[in-house]
């Protein structure tokens, strides 16, 4: 699910979302769970996998995403002739005992992550490829979607439904009224945050309590600075966290720390964000569906909130690349009816289908081509637009590596340098990760 539910949106609370990844990163341990985890003894499992019909584990367990998914399903049933049973379970749990769940007697189908999330587990043999679905709806895809859809063998594992980028967030009316333009390298983005400090504003609101913010910081340099292909590779620990590409990410962060807000280990990144609802701050870097999902919830003036996307950095790549997780639907191993599933996700493969989530979904896009978005906020017409020009996606930090690793190793890392930006923590901190990563990626 995308990073935040607390506010409305879709997904589950960054301090909750921060557990149930620690959690995930462990369990492939777990002993088998019963069926029953999930909402069905296996009686009522192998029921529901004969005659056309088929089970759904669903982590969408908050209102908002609840109901977009039931939307989802209902149109489904209609449009296939397919029961469907939705087997809800709170998303830290669901987050929590997956591997066990997959292992045990799982549903026909489950909501679950593109990007190195689906793959660890297709490598496991756990979820069942769906070439067959992907030869009738990839036609509905861009590339880097397809991509990311994607096992290491190549095979398709994962039908999306939507994304959001990662961009920075301001007010319209501070720059309106401060005479600021939107910055589209490096060098302008520092010299608007010395004026916005000179201002009296803070230029970049900033909120890492929760751990996981300052991955998509550490991201989006590393993609302006090194490119795609060395992110991909770091994440998946291909290259040592000791190399110098990874020394000019930090020293490169470094320059922007003298403008990011204060105490910010301390914050969590709602209370960031109502620095830049109250026009306290000029920016903020984070997701669209957790930032314009919050000015809501804060009644604050969501027609004044824009963004752009982050700007460039190294001439070579420009700003081909940016985080945009995805998520998605998979059909387990065990599935008790894969024919039935497999329809069933053709259809989800569609932008009818996207269109129908999305009714209840108002911060999250499609992923699918040809959805209308007549239905859009601002924020989601042009977070299409941006991704739409993006080259290459990433899925975001916890997505793209292991997640144990990603939230608690790195997370734990990027606080002790913000917390000390200096040229000995970064070696320091450094040598650190990539003792912990050798542990880690032994046996990937």
């Amino acid at each position: 699910m995308a990073e935040n539910s607390r506010t409305g949106a879709t997904g589950p609370d960054p301090i909750d979302r921060r557990k149930f990844l620690k959690g995930a990163a462990t369990t492939a341990g777990a002993l088998a769970l019963p069926a029953t985890m999930f909402g069905a003894p296996a009686s009522s499992l192998a029921k529901a996998g004969s005659g056309g019909n088929v089970s759904f584990g669903s982590n969408y367990s908050d209102p908002a995403p609840k109901h977009a998914f039931a939307s989802l399903i209902s149109a489904a049933e209609k449009a296939t002739g397919i029961g469907v049973t939705i087997n809800t379970v709170d998303h830290n749990t669901f987050q929590n005992d997956i591997t066990a769940y997959l292992q045990g007697t799982p549903n026909d189908l489950f909501t679950w992550f593109a990007g190195y999330r689906v793959q660890v587990f297709a490598k496991q043999g756990l979820i069942h490829p769906i070439d067959d679905v992907w030869a009738k709806i990839g036609h509905n895809f861009a590339s880097s979607v397809k991509a990311g859809s994607k096992g290491l063998n190549g095979k398709y594992y994962i039908v999306p439904i939507y994304n959001y980028p990662w961009v920075i967030f301001y007010n319209k009316s501070t720059f309106a009224s401060k005479g600021y333009h939107i910055p589209k390298t490096w060098d302008q983005l520092i010299a608007l945050s010395k004026q916005m400090k000179k201002d009296g504003l803070i230029p970049f609101a900033f909120g890492q309590k929760d751990g996981w913010p300052a991955l998509g910081t550490f991201d989006i340099i590393n993609l302006r600075l090194n490119g795609f292909n060395f992110h991909m590779d770091l994440m998946r620990h291909h290259v040592p966290w000791t190399d110098k590409r990874v020394t000019a990410v930090f020293k490169q962060w470094a320059e922007l720390m003298p403008y990011v807000q204060a105490g910010a280990t301390g914050r969590i990144w709602e209370d960031a964000c109502k620095t830049l609802e109250q026009k306290k701050a000029g920016m903020i870097f984070q997701g669209t569906n957790q930032i314009a999902a919050q000015y809501v919830s804060d009644k604050a003036n969501l027609s004044d909130l824009d963004f752009f996307v982050y700007p460039e950095i190294n001439p070579k790549w420009g700003q081909d690349y940016m985080d945009a997780p995805m998520d998605g639907f998979c059909i387990a191993q065990k599935t008790q009816n894969y024919s039935a599933a497999a329809k069933l996700l053709e259809y989800i493969g569609t932008g009818a289908a996207e269109k129908n989530y999305l009714k209840y979904d108002k911060w999250d896009v499609a992923v699918a081509k040809g959805v209308h978005d007549s239905g859009y906020n601002a924020i989601q017409k042009k977070s299409v637009q941006v991704i739409a020009q993006t080259k290459n996606i990433s899925q975001f930090m916890d997505r793209d590596s292991d997640p144990g690793f990603a939230d608690n190793t790195v997370a734990a890392a990027v606080d002790t340098f913000i917390n000390n930006p200096t040229s000995s923590t970064i070696s320091s901190i450094q040598r650190s990760l990539e003792a912990q990563a050798k542990s880690v990626f032994a046996n990937a």
